[in-house]
């Protein structure tokens, strides 16, 4: 690689348009190479070799590179540890995109370190939310930790250069002229092809529209499924604020949830492994394995709960008011860690977000910021009744609901909160 190439490295931001980092590594330099790194270190965690988010990754990176190769460049991809990589090269600069989860800001630490050491600049910029770190912050200078006074501020702090796109085309020029690369299978990958039918990168202003009212509603298409987008950077989210701020603002509540969870994670890191409130780290959870088990597998007797994670285990999706609905049984009605019920939305979950997935079930355990009260039990029935009237939604995936094969209750509601509130209430001395 000559001294007059600048790498971007794409991570979280997988696309061309109204990319940060991009536009600036265009902007700034005459012949741009595109990288993306499957990263081992990542890949060999993963003991599914048919995960559906790899299988994501590598068709959004094929649409990445046909785009290129369009316009006379073209997309490196490589394989292995990225400092072991990088050590490979000897750019004239290395830009990217910000990070925030802990393993991506030690990476980048040492990958920046060795770069430094070989006078190669590493440049990152902000791109996957609107406001990071402490842009958002109380009078007084400190973090958020309620959601509702921070979504006030964070309001009256936008403006349109907030959520202006970064014109990355105006530069398309600058992409270093190349013939194509060569391009991995997923095999050569360790993985295998799903033929899974991923959600469209379309954005549905219908559904935008009607959000506030059929948000709730699983059996119905009341979210935009952009989740999974959002998560790998496919879909911009600049433009989707935009849409939200002209169509729904229930919608940009959802958009704000999420900078508020990466503000938590980057002010808070301890919550990557702890409850966000350390007294509830007392909690002794029952962590029944069998149990665990027919929660995992949908088999519960419960059937809203059962429908929710069959749907995840099938689809690598699950609606959100589902989300909550499974993640307070787990906690609340068997009395499991809620770290177990994270590590397997971590392993399930199509749009596998750590700051988001950890401060859903912190929220739902009742020991997160801004969390539901511990003795706010939800009732499966009850949210039912109200979310799924007609039941088609459970039906759908509980099909033997009213057979003999459908399982009974795994343990009695009454009960269950009753138990909950005891524990609850001994570990936190109330």
């Amino acid at each position: 690689m000559d001294r007059d190439t600048t790498i971007f490295w794409f991570r979280r931001d997988l696309r061309l348009q109204d990319n940060a980092g991009l536009y600036h590594a265009l902007k700034e330099n005459k012949s741009v190479l595109p990288l993306f790194i499957f990263d081992t270190a990542i890949l060999d965690k993963l003991e599914d070799k048919y995960d559906k988010r790899v299988e994501f990754i590598h068709l959004s990176l094929k649409l990445l590179k046909d785009e290129l190769e369009q316009i006379g460049s073209s997309l490196l991809v490589s394989y292995g540890n990225p400092v072991e990589i990088f050590n490979q090269f000897r750019p004239k600069a290395v830009y990217t995109n910000h990070d925030y989860e802990p393993y991506a800001l030690q990476r980048d630490e040492v990958v920046g370190l060795t770069l430094a050491k070989k006078n190669i600049l590493l440049k990152s910029f902000k791109d996957q939310v609107i406001f990071e770190k402490v842009e958002v912050v109380k009078d007084d200078g400190k973090p958020y930790t309620i959601f509702t006074p921070y979504s006030r501020k964070w309001k009256a702090t936008l403006n349109k250069f907030f959520f202006k796109a970064y014109s990355t085309e105006k530069y398309f020029h600058h992409f270093k002229k190349i013939p194509p690369l060569p391009w991995p299978a997923l095999k050569q990958l360790g993985f295998e092809s799903t033929s899974f039918a991923f959600p469209d990168r379309v954005i549905k202003a219908s559904i935008i529209q009607h959000y506030d009212k059929q948000r709730n509603f699983p059996a119905i298409q009341g979210t935009t499924r952009l989740s999974v987008h959002l998560r790998f950077g496919t879909v911009s989210i600049r433009k989707l604020v935009q849409i939200a701020l002209k169509k729904n603002e229930v919608w940009l509540n959802e958009l704000i949830w999420r900078d508020f969870y990466h503000m938590i994670l980057w002010n808070f890191p301890y919550v990557a492994d702890k409850a966000f409130k350390p007294a509830y780290d007392n909690i002794v959870w029952r962590n029944d394995p069998q149990e665990f088990n027919a929660w995992c597998e949908g088999r519960t007797g419960y059937p809203i709960v059962d429908a929710g994670m069959r749907e995840l285990n099938t689809t690598g999706f699950m609606h959100n008011r589902v989300r909550m609905i499974v993640a307070s049984f787990l906690t609340k009605h068997l009395l499991i860690d809620w770290r177990w019920g994270e590590a397997y939305f971590a392993e399930k979950l199509l749009d596998f977000d750590l700051a988001a997935n950890n401060g859903g079930w912190q929220w739902a355990a009742g020991c997160g910021c801004d969390a539901a009260p511990y003795f706010r039990v939800f009732n499966p029935y009850i949210q039912t009744d109200k979310f799924d009237p007609k039941r088609e939604y459970i039906m759908k995936w509980v099909p033997e609901l009213d057979t003999k094969e459908y399982p009974k209750p795994i343990v009695e509601h009454s009960f269950a909160r009753d138990r909950v509130l005891k524990v609850y209430k001994e570990a936190l001395g109330s």
